[in-house]
Order: C-alpha cells, then structure tokens, then sequence
C-alpha cells in the first residue's frame, strides 16, 4: 500500500487543544435554541452536562430520572401491567 507524502493533515491551520470554556451567554444561547427546535432530550442532556462540570451539588444528575433523558423510558413495562389487570 503506497502512501501519498503530498497529503495535508486534516487539523492544518486548525486551532487544536483545550478550548475556552463557554461564557454563559453562550450557554443560554444554546438553551433556547434547543428549546425552539424542540429537541428535549438534547436539551436534558446538555443541561446536565452543563450542571455536571460546574460541580452544583443541588443539580449534580442525582436529581435526574431516566425518563427526563429517554423518551418512552418504562412505558412499555406501565403499558404491560395495565393490559394484565
């Protein structure tokens, strides 16, 4: 297999590294954009990502139900035992 040495890398001129933290006018940004667009579950996750890296201990995930994050979480188990009754 030959290899082509003319090949740019793909991150050439690209600024690699960590990058800045976002400011919190960005963070809101993204929030009512998620909300506009009606994506919950991006929005769930977003936010408790956001909450998990600032170390907020009211809000630090303990707090949070699967069915706040997945869609449809236990209503096919709900839906099984009301068919039985």
């Amino acid at each position: 297999m030959e290899t082509n040495p003319t090949r740019e890398p793909w991150n050439k001129g690209k600024l690699v590294g960590q990058k800045p933290p976002l400011k919190p006018k960005d963070i809101w940004a993204i929030r009512i954009h998620l909300q506009n667009e009606h994506q919950l579950r991006d929005l769930a996750m977003f936010n408790l990502a956001i909450d998990m890296r600032s170390g907020e201990p009211a809000r630090s995930g303990r707090n949070a139900r699967q069915s706040d994050i997945a869609p449809g979480y236990g209503r096919a188990a709900k839906d099984a035992t009301a068919g039985a009754i």
